[in-house]
């Protein structure tokens, strides 16, 4: 999925502006009363697409959420909650899940919402170039009354609920899909509507649904979604009062501070070198576990969340984010700062001097080029930098060894293991899982866990991977969003903009 390059470019945008001057002022003018008020919020990308099947779950979930319902939300631990779905079952050989639908619901083209609708979105969906990842694994949906849609697996899926939660089970009019009008014109049960005086790229404007189902859920009104790429500007708006939540970069934090504003963080991806070669097929260097160690050893995270990142998140060996299942709170010092551990791991390798490499590198990266050129150098590693333009990092990364990344995590610790550990993803083409057995097994204890000793067996397969060194991680970025003082953010780890479900009155 995309959402883990946009995390790359979000942390470009964010590391850039660290050198920016913070900007005084006062409370911004559209804050909230009790009833809600006006809600202007500043995201830091235009929408990808208002067709759900194309969107992006990285930053189009306030745009989204504001027109459709999902079948299923989350709640800020990124646990599925209900919506339209106000109940599921799974069944006991996990292949089945049957949700009872909330009745009385219509779109905004006046269809009604139902079981025979649901299915209609959710095959749209499951063939969507972005929103299928969801559903790779539902052989059918099937609407077995009204009320009652079925969705039947080929196999055990633990990452489903997760997925359609975040932001892949937004359901749509019928006709509309139909139609192949979505893109231009959202049609869907949400809490608003588009107005026509919004302006695309620039400004969108919406108008509350009279009567909607959950009208609790969404108290602002009127609501207005402003994308505002830089982060300067972003901030100035926030303090002139055009906008009262903000993506916020190490500015707005000292803004916020200064005004008594509202924040909120929570880590959203980890900051480090992704290698895509562990079995050393390629590179024979990395093949060898104790060059991984000595790259894990070499790099002083702290110093570098202190530095680059402001100190914005935590420090960590592992990719399971932190505070959440899965998480081993002992790994974050597994590989504790030594270029002397480091340079003993290489010699005992083989790479006394080092080695020679090439590694990409593109202008959303320079912000730690820096640390890996004085790193390596110290290690007697001799780099090459390739440089290339940001969106082609994404086509060509892979196909090194390794690379500077900064990869999105997921709240949902079997979603971690898939995306992170097994299965192919774009920083991640070729896992190599089965040049490993143990940790081959690992997964598969994991996928096969009683839920109740999923756990625990997660935990397992996070220790034995950070002990082989699978990944360098230097430290987990947190997101952070500043509010006014009536304005409450809940954040999600997998979702680098929260929802509307997520920002709510302060009570």
């Amino acid at each position: 999925m995309k959402k883990a390059l946009i995390a790359v470019a979000v942390a470009a945008v964010t590391a850039l502006a660290l050198t920016a001057c913070g900007s005084g002022g006062s409370d911004t003018k559209t804050t909230t009363g009790a009833s809600g008020g006006p809600l202007n919020i500043g995201n830091f990308a235009d929408v990808t697409s208002w067709d759900p099947s194309l969107a992006d779950i990285g930053f189009d979930g306030p745009y989204l959420s504001a027109v459709y319902d999902p079948l299923v939300s989350v709640d800020g631990d990124g646990k599925p909650t209900p919506a339209l779905a106000t109940s599921w079952k799974v069944s006991d050989d996990f292949l089945k899940v049957t949700m009872t639908l909330r009745t009385g619901v219509k779109f905004s083209d006046g269809e009604a919402f139902d079981a025979a609708a649901a299915v209609k979105s959710l095959d749209y969906l499951k063939k969507g170039a972005r929103s299928g990842e969801a559903y790779e694994n539902v052989s059918k949906f099937v609407a077995v009354d009204d009320k009652t849609l079925e969705i039947d697996l080929t196999k055990r899926d633990d990452t489903l609920l997760y997925f359609m939660g975040i932001g892949r089970s937004w359901m749509m009019a019928p006709k509309a899909i139909a139609a192949g009008t979505l893109a231009k014109t959202p049609e869907g049960s949400g809490p608003y509507t588009l107005e026509s005086s919004s302006v695309a790229g620039s400004e969108y404007h919406f108008k509350k649904v009279a009567n909607h189902w959950d009208a609790k859920q969404f108290p602002f009104d009127p609501l207005a979604i402003y994308p505002i790429q830089d982060a300067t500007a972003r901030d100035n708006a926030m303090a002139s009062g055009q906008i009262n939540v903000n993506y916020a970069d190490d500015t707005a934090l000292k803004q916020a501070k200064e005004n008594n504003w509202n924040v909120a963080a929570k880590v959203s991806g980890w900051v480090g070198l992704q290698f895509t070669d562990r079995a050393g097929e390629k590179f024979k260097p990395l093949g060898n576990e104790k060059v991984r160690q000595a790259l894990n050893y070499a790099f002083d995270g702290a110093s570098i969340l202190k530095s680059v990142g402001s100190g914005a998140g935590a420090v960590s060996n592992q990719v399971f984010p932190d505070g959440t299942p899965g998480n081993v709170k002992s790994l974050n010092s597994k590989y504790t700062f030594s270029i002397d551990k480091a340079k003993s791991l290489l010699a005992d390798a083989g790479y006394a001097n080092g080695f020679e490499l090439h590694m990409p590198m593109s202008q959303v990266f320079q912000v730690w080029q820096p640390v890996v050129d004085q790193t390596f150098g110290q290690l007697g590693i001799k780099v090459t930098w390739d440089d290339m333009q940001y969106m082609d990092y994404q086509k060509n990364a892979p196909t090194y060894p390794m690379f500077v990344s900064f990869l999105a995590m997921d709240s949902n610790p079997v979603a971690t293991v898939q995306r992170m550990i097994n299965l192919p993803q774009w920083f991640n083409p070729t896992p190599q899982v089965d040049k490993f057995p143990d940790v081959q097994a690992q997964v598969a204890k994991v996928l096969s866990a009683d839920p109740s000793d999923q756990t625990a067996q997660i935990e397992k397969l996070n220790t034995l991977v950070t002990g082989k060194a699978w990944f360098d991680v230097w430290y987990q970025a947190n997101n952070s969003y500043v509010s006014t003082s009536n304005i409450q953010i809940t954040p999600v780890t997998g979702m680098m903009f929260p929802t509307l479900r997520q920002i709510a009155v302060k009570g």
